[in-house]
């Protein structure tokens, strides 16, 4: 009996099975990719939000005083929660800040922002309102000064 060209039924399983392992390699790659690229984006996002809170405290009329506040803001079309500590340091007229912020989570206002952190943000920034040059030169471009 002569035997037919093609290929046999086994054959086609191990061409099945090693095209299933590939595919399922680079699916969790793909989806390994857009975790981190994600997860940058959120970072990225949260370490904004914690700059424009630290420049409003440089900026502020009154100097900053020591303490804990929290709040939210709308930033990129997503809702955020922060919270900032603000300590004295060995320098009197200087102040450490950190500031947290993560994603708002549905109906919780409050809470430990702390716990859900993308990442905390740590900065010195002096007692006084607007010490800073280039705090000062960003206020007089939002008043439209040069």
């Amino acid at each position: 009996m002569r035997r037919a060209g093609g290929f046999t039924l086994l054959e086609v399983l191990v061409a099945l099975a090693i095209f299933a392992l590939v595919a399922a390699s680079v699916l969790t790659a793909t989806a390994r990719s857009l975790q981190t690229a994600s997860r940058l984006e959120e970072k990225t996002l949260a370490m904004w939000i914690a700059d424009n809170q630290l420049a409003e405290l440089q900026l502020s009329k009154t100097p900053v005083a020591d303490g804990r506040d929290q709040g939210e803001v709308d930033f990129a079309g997503r809702r955020w929660q922060w919270q900032s500590e603000v300590l004295a340091t060995s320098e009197a007229d200087m102040r450490r800040v950190t500031l947290w912020v993560a994603p708002a989570e549905q109906g919780r206002l409050g809470g430990d922002v702390r716990e859900r952190a993308v990442d905390g943000h740590r900065h010195l920034c002096p007692a006084g309102a607007g010490h800073l040059p280039h705090a000062r030169q960003r206020a007089a471009n939002r008043q439209g000064h040069p």
